[in-house]
């Protein structure tokens, strides 16, 4: 009953709000609270290890400053990874950090990979108009559920977004402004190439092996459920870490590590740990899947919710996914749950506290959601386990 209407893009006023709201959230939650607290000092400038206890620091003013300290917290954060691809060094790709800041709309957006950030940006960019394709090597969130990944291509192909798994390009080039990419004997033409195949962490420039802490092969920090470095004095948090990149756990992690360097044992629990894709539908996810749990010789069992058996999607006429829970086979103990849909990244917290509470599917299924909210399908899937879905009543009785 309501027309479709295509909206009027305007790039630069989104770019102003955005950009707007970055600016006041760093004021408000980072530099007015370093102003309010005068004890603490800031240098700014590049940081490395003298030795283990001593950091020089290169300010641009002169001699390096040297700071010795009784303990050190390292959060250097992370950048972009850049595939060792013949020609890509020499174009002028964008990084996600790039592609946010962008102004201009290209006619046809190139991006390689097919990790949270790709397909993210991939999506955001084609509503924004212009042709996106994307080039995977293997396929879409690889770290997820095999499902979840297809689900998603198939709602991106369903947008026009051209998905190329199982690839990757030969050689780049970049001649009056277009980008060349040679992939599986074809060539592809587009105005801009987005580089969004993972992250590294900043580690390099802080001469690790001086204070002889140990990294792994990709060069990220090697920490203990503390935080403690391999020297007990120095503590690591964040993307520059072998932990998860999410800014939930960076902030979880430097919490915990602020703590221990004052003299606390506060440890940092990632047994449970919910993750959101913010694409539309979202993916979302919690504890291990299927393949993990088999791949382990876990004996478990699972069941699909398709959203056309969920009220909420009816009733908003999107049915695009599904709710997956994967449940210990003997005791009937969740260990997971995978959700692609709209509003998907609600709910996943539900399921993250039933696992961390070692609630089975049965116990699930008898508590009370309530009806026509999408964490129903938790329910309804949940008794799916020992009930015919199309047998279910509309209220998840």
């Amino acid at each position: 009953g309501i027309g479709h209407l295509t909206p009027r893009i305007d790039r630069r006023a989104m770019l102003a709000q955005q950009q707007g709201l970055v600016s006041r959230l760093r004021q408000a939650k980072y530099e007015d609270i370093l102003h309010r607290h005068p004890e603490i000092r800031l240098v700014k400038g590049r940081a490395r290890f003298r030795d283990a206890r001593t950091l020089e620091v290169d300010t641009g003013k002169g001699k390096p400053e040297k700071i010795e300290a009784d303990a050190i917290l390292l959060a250097t954060g992370s950048r972009a990874f850049i595939p060792d691809i013949p020609g890509l060094a020499e174009t002028p790709y964008w990084t996600s950090t790039e592609a946010l800041a962008a102004a201009e709309i290209p006619g046809h957006l190139i991006v390689l990979g097919g990790s949270v950030v790709a397909v993210e940006l991939a999506q955001a960019w084609r509503r924004l108009g212009p042709e996106v394709t994307m080039l995977v090597r293997s396929r879409l969130l690889s770290r997820e559920d095999e499902a979840l990944g297809e689900g998603l291509r198939q709602v991106f192909e369903e947008e026009g977004i051209r998905v190329m798994t199982g690839t990757l390009p030969e050689a780049v080039e970049h001649h009056e402004g277009q980008f060349t990419v040679r992939v599986a004997g074809e060539s592809l033409h587009a105005d801009r190439l987005l580089v969004a195949a993972g992250r590294r962490p900043n580690t390099e420039s802080l001469v690790l092996e001086n204070a002889a802490i140990a990294i792994d092969e990709h060069g990220a920090i090697l920490v203990d459920e503390h935080l403690r470095t391999s020297q007990p004095h120095v503590y690591a948090a964040g993307d520059c870490t072998h932990l998860p990149q999410y800014v939930y756990v960076a902030a979880a992690a430097g919490t915990r590590a602020a703590i221990n360097m004052m003299g606390g044992e506060a440890t940092l629990d990632l047994s449970v740990l919910p993750r959101v894709v913010f694409t539309d539908p979202q993916v979302a996810a919690v504890g291990i899947t299927e393949a993990e749990a088999l791949a382990r010789d876990r004996a478990v069992e699972s069941r699909t919710l398709e959203l056309a058996h969920v009220p909420r999607a009816l009733a908003a006429f999107d049915t695009r996914g599904f709710i997956k829970l994967v449940a210990e086979a003997e005791s009937g103990r969740l260990l997971g749950a995978q959700v692609l849909a709209r509003e998907g990244g609600e709910i996943i917290q539900t399921a993250a506290f039933a696992i961390g509470q070692g609630m089975t599917v049965r116990e699930i299924a008898d508590h009370l959601f309530p009806y026509l909210t999408l964490s129903e399908g938790l329910k309804l899937c949940a008794q799916t386990f020992d009930k015919d879905v199309t047998e279910l009543s509309c209220c998840a009785g």
